[in-house]
């Protein structure tokens, strides 16, 4: 007879898997439920988006056994960051970890590899168990333990139990709702269009924002003379890019990067996500918490979003280790507190900040303007300032695992 685990989890994205490794790293058990065939889990399709990764990040990576499983040529570095705002080329705010340990500031990787690699080492943990083609009916939590009924592909109903229950699937979380947990969320009535693009010159390792007055163009370095092309639009304008020809696209993205890589080319498909930022009103309920993008779904303008996953289960997983060592409930409410403290601190200024930042750089109006390059100016003629936007973009520092984990 299947014991009961430790913790239920809903959603095998990169959060949810990190979440079952960590959690069966630092000696618990976990089953992760998704609704997806285990094939498409273990092999995930190009969705175009990459992940930008933190030092703290790619630690935790490899402390999880990730990172190792990826291609060298899925990875891409950052050795440093340029800002542009409008055509005002020579006001160019540019960040550089050159000369600080390993000159790096951060790390690329797509998405879907991130995936199959997260998919890979969970399944390779004897303490988490996968249940794949699992359509969840309801969540319902007591006092003494979590059940979740699942509904297998022939229309069979299990009911599953456990001490916790997890949601991660999403900032548009199922779950979530089903535990009565509001979320605040902010349409920035945009829309980010991703896609690879080859190029005749080197990118050296740059990457480049280049905050127009009519769309936003992010160029981040992948593998090779190839970049990771972010277009962020009002959702007409999105729609007119979408339909564009390959090569008047890829002209088109040319001319506003002002060809400072040579002639572009688009690589495979377009993709298009609505920009939506999310912010659950709470992280915990009884027996049950909000990890990855169910607790903040945040704005891609900083590329912190699955960074500030990573640290919800780094929280939660401490939280649940100092729980144990003094033999209290996993799921008690004096457990999640801890977690609920530790990742709204380490949350809301980010995301407020990001958010400050995306209405700022979304808008066309001249006070806007006008700020916006009092900010570039100001940041770049002050060293502390630089210092500590940069040490906020590598993460130095910021994410530790317990020691059962790391």
């Amino acid at each position: 007879m299947q014991q009961d685990p430790d913790v239920l989890i809903v959603g095998a994205g990169p959060a949810g898997l990190a979440l079952a490794i960590a959690l069966a790293d630092a000696g618990f058990t976990a089953t992760v439920l998704d609704a997806q065939p285990r094939e498409a889990l273990a092999a995930p399709a190009e969705d175009g988006r990459d992940i930008a990764l933190t030092h703290s990040s790619v630690a935790t990576l490899r402390a999880l056994g990730l990172w190792q499983r990826l291609l060298p040529e899925e990875i891409g570095c950052i050795r440093e960051a340029r800002v542009f705002d409008g055509d005002r080329q020579a006001s160019a705010l540019s960040f550089s970890s050159r000369g600080k340990g390993t000159g790096v500031l951060g790390w690329i990787v797509p998405n879907h590899a991130l995936r199959r690699a997260s998919f890979a080492a969970a399944a390779h943990r004897p303490g988490v168990r996968l249940i794949d083609r699992a359509q969840v009916q309801r969540i319902s939590t007591s006092p003494g333990h979590v059940q979740v009924d699942v509904e297998n592909p022939s229309g069979v109903l299990q009911q599953l139990q456990g001490r916790l229950f997890a949601a991660a699937d999403s900032r548009f979380s199922w779950s979530r709702k089903q535990l009565g947990i509001g979320a605040d969320m902010h349409d920035f009535g945009r829309v980010m269009i991703v896609c690879r693009m080859a190029h005749e010159l080197p990118h050296d390792e740059v990457a480049y924002e280049c905050f127009g007055y009519e769309r936003t163009l992010a160029v981040l370095p992948a593998v090779g003379n190839v970049s990771s092309v972010v277009v962020t639009a009002d959702a007409p304008a999105a729609k007119q890019l979408l339909a564009l020809p390959e090569a008047e696209f890829a002209a088109l993205m040319e001319r506003q990067f002002r060809s400072r890589l040579g002639p572009m080319r688009l690589l495979g498909r377009r993709f298009a996500y609505p920009l939506v930022a999310v912010y659950a009103r709470r992280f915990v309920g009884e027996r049950s918490v909000l990890v990855g993008d169910a607790a903040v779904g945040m704005h891609p303008v900083t590329a912190h979003g699955y960074n500030l996953g990573l640290q919800s289960i780094a929280s939660l997983v401490h939280a649940l280790c100092d729980g144990r060592a003094i033999h209290r409930d996993i799921g008690c409410p004096e457990v999640l507190a801890g977690y609920e403290r530790a990742h709204r601190r380490d949350a809301a200024p980010i995301y407020h900040g990001t958010n400050a930042v995306a209405r700022l750089y979304a808008s066309t109006g001249a006070p806007q303007r006008l700020a916006r390059q009092l900010i570039l100016r100001g940041a770049q003629h002050l060293p502390p300032l630089k210092a500590a936007i940069t040490a906020r973009l590598t993460g130095r520092g910021g994410l530790r695992l317990p020691d059962a984990v790391a």
